[in-house]
C-alpha cells in the first residue's frame, strides 16, 4: 500500500514538471504500460498478476502486441471489477478470506477506501522502488529523487531492446534504478554501455548481461553527493514468495558528507577522488543491522571489519602495511572514527596523531614500556582497565605531562566514545611506527 503513496507523490511532480495533467490510469496506459511491458522483455514481473498469467502456448516474450495490450485490458477489468489483491495492486495483501496471506506485506486490518486510482499508483510506485543487496528495496519521500528514477526508466529500456545486447536480463527495473541513482550522481554522469561496465554497473559474463545490485552504502552515498545536505524519510521492504517489511527510516545523507569531509581534511583532495569507489564499499554494515539502529546515518555506516580490533593486540596490519587496499581502509576507519568522536568529544585528529607520537617515544626507550603499552594498554576494553596500566607507567619528566593530559581525556569518555578512542589510538600508533621505521 505504501507503493500506491509513493507512485501519488510522483505523478504530482510528474504533472508539475511537465505541463500534463494525467491521471493514474492514463500515466500507467500512456507511459508505464508502454515502457515496462509491451515489449518482448519486461521490465518488471509482479507475481500472479495479468502480465505474467499466460494463456497455454503464450510466452511473455514471444507475445504480440496484440496479445500484451490484452493483458493491459484484463487488469483493467479487474480493477473495474473492485478485484484488489496482490496480482493486481503491487504490495497490497494477497487474496484470503479469513486472513492475510504469509506472502502479504506492507498491509493493515484497518477498513479503507480504495479506489482505482489506488492500483494504478501502486503499480506506478512499485517502478520508483531502489533495489539494493540483501533483497530489499527502497522508496524514499522525495519528489526530485522520484523523478530521476522515471528518466532512467527509459534507459533501462533502451538498453533492453538492443539487439546487440540480447543476453541482458530482463525484469531488473528496482536494481536498475539504482545503479541509476548512483550514475546520474556520479562525477561521470556517463550513460553509455561501455561506461556503464566500467563503472560496474552491468555484469557482463558469456551467457548473460545483467544489472549488478548495489550496496545500500553505494546508493547512500551517491545520493548524498547530488542532495548533500538532505534527510529523507525512507521506506525499506522486500517483495517475494514471503514479503518483508523493515519499516521507515531517516535517510541522514549528511553523514556521508561528513565523512567525505573528514577523509578530505585528513588525506587530501586527490585521495578522496582515487579512493572513492574503494572507500565507500568498506562503509555501511548489513541493511538488517543498519535499520536497528533506528536511522540510517554515521552509525549504520560504520566500516566493515573494525570491530574485530577490539581489545586486540597491535596485529594491525591495515594501519603498518603499504598495500594500497590496506591503506584505504586504514583511512576509512580513521575517518569515520573522528566523525563519530567529534560528536561528544570534540575534534580529535590531531590530539591522536600527537597521542601516538608520544606513546611511540615512550616505548622506544625500553623494551619493557613496548611490551606493557602494546600488549596491555592498547589491548583494553575498559576504561578503568585502561587508566590502571596507565598508572604503571614510569613517571619520568618527558611522560608525566602526556600522561596526565591522557588520563584527563579518557576519564570523562563514556564507554562507547572511550571504545573508538582506542581504536582510533592503535590505528594511529601503528601507522606511527611505520612511518619511523620508513
Amino acid at each position: 500500500m505504501i507503493a500506491a503513496t509513493v507512485g501519488d507523490r510522483f505523478l504530482k511532480a510528474y504533472n508539475e514538471k511537465t505541463g500534463e495533467s494525467l491521471s493514474p490510469r492514463e500515466f500507467f496506459e500512456k507511459e508505464y504500460f508502454e515502457l515496462f511491458f509491451n515489449h518482448s522483455k519486461y521490465m518488471q514481473w509482479v507475481t500472479n498478476s495479468p502480465f505474467v498469467q499466460m494463456k497455454k502456448g503464450q510466452k511473455p516474450h514471444l507475445l504480440s502486441s496484440e496479445e500484451r495490450y490484452e493483458k493491459l485490458v484484463d487488469l483493467s477489468v479487474k480493477i473495474e471489477e473492485g478485484k484488489i489483491d496482490a496480482s493486481v495492486a503491487v504490495g497490497f495483501p494477497a487474496s484470503e478470506i479469513k486472513e492475510f496471506a504469509t506472502t502479504s506485506g506492507s498491509v493493515t486490518d484497518i477498513q479503507m477506501d480504495i479506489d482505482a486510482d489506488d492500483v494504478y499508483l501502486s503499480w506506478i510506485g512499485s517502478g520508483l522502488g531502489i533495489g539494493v543487496s540483501g533483497g530489499y528495496s527502497v522508496f524514499i519521500n522525495s519528489a526530485d529523487i522520484s523523478f530521476e528514477i522515471y528518466q532512467g526508466w527509459k534507459e533501462y529500456r533502451k538498453y533492453l531492446n538492443d539487439t546487440s545486447l540480447s543476453r541482458l536480463r530482463a525484469n531488473q527495473i528496482n536494481s536498475w534504478n539504482a545503479q541509476w541513482l548512483r550514475v546520474r550522481c556520479s562525477e561521470s554522469n556517463s550513460c553509455d554501455f561501455d561506461s556503464l561496465v566500467e563503472e560496474q554497473v552491468f555484469a557482463v559474463s558469456d551467457s548473460k548481461i545483467e544489472v549488478r545490485t548495489l550496496s545500500w552504502n553505494e546508493l547512500f552515498f551517491g545520493l548524498a553527493r547530488k542532495f548533500p545536505s538532505s534527510t529523507c524519510m525512507s521506506y525499506i521492504y522486500s517483495i517475494g514468495q514471503t514479503n518483508n517489511t523493515m519499516g521507515f527510516y531517516l535517510f541522514n545523507l549528511k553523514d556521508a558528507n561528513k565523512l567525505i569531509s573528514i577523509y578530505t581534511l585528513l588525506f587530501g583532495e586527490d585521495a578522496v577522488k582515487r579512493d572513492y569507489n574503494e572507500y565507500v564499499k568498506l562503509y555501511g554494515q548489513h541493511i538488517k543491522k543498519a535499520c536497528a539502529l533506528g536511522n540510517i546515518g554515521i552509525h549504520s555506516l560504520e566500516p566493515k571489519g573494525l570491530r574485530k580490533y577490539l581489545g586486540s593486540n597491535l596485529n594491525l596490519e591495515l594501519a603498518s602495511s603499504k598495500q594500497a587496499k590496506n591503506i584505504i581502509t586504514y583511512r576509512a576507519y580513521r575517518s569515520w572514527l573522528i566523525v563519530v568522536l567529534i560528536r561528544n568529544i570534540g575534534d580529535i585528529s590531531e590530539y591522536s596523531l600527537e597521542l601516538a607520537n608520544s606513546l611511540y617515544q615512550y616505548a622506544s626507550e625500553k623494551t619493557l614500556r613496548k611490551e606493557i603499552l602494546e600488549s596491555e594498554l592498547l589491548a583494553t576494553r575498559t576504561k578503568s582497565e585502561f587508566l590502571d596500566i596507565l598508572e604503571s607507567f614510569d613517571k619520568d619528566v618527558k611522560t608525566v605531562v602526556f600522561i596526565h593530559i591522557l588520563r584527563d581525556k579518557v576519564s570523562g569518555m563514556i564507554r562507547e566514545d572511550f571504545e573508538y578512542f582506542i581504536l582510533l589510538l592503535k590505528f594511529d600508533y601503528a601507522f606511527h611506527k611505520r612511518e619511523k621505521k620508513e
